[in-house]
């Protein structure tokens, strides 16, 4: 089962969206730092929220493809606290 992640980093104030088959273990190599990547410069992250998509992996691409072509943080904040768009 694939899943979607929203990270948050309240050091940068940023988002960051992921998928993966294991959401504890990706969370863990966001956090690692020994790891040097994009999500290395705004640690520690927290998770937000977790979407279970699909068993398919093309499937679970395209719904994050989706999510991220939106680049909005209003968008994401929506979909953190649906109700928080009423």
């Amino acid at each position: 089962m694939f899943f979607i992640y929203i990270l948050y980093s309240p050091s940068s104030d940023k988002y960051y969206i992921g998928y993966t088959e294991d959401v504890s273990k990706r969370i863990f190599m966001h956090n690692n730092p020994i790891r040097s990547s994009y999500t290395s410069k705004h640690r520690p992250w927290i998770l937000k929220r977790a979407f279970k998509v699909s068993d398919k992996k093309t499937l679970t691409l395209k719904v994050e493809r989706k999510i991220k072509k939106m680049k909005s943080r209003k968008y994401l904040e929506q979909l953190l606290d649906p109700l928080k768009g009423e």
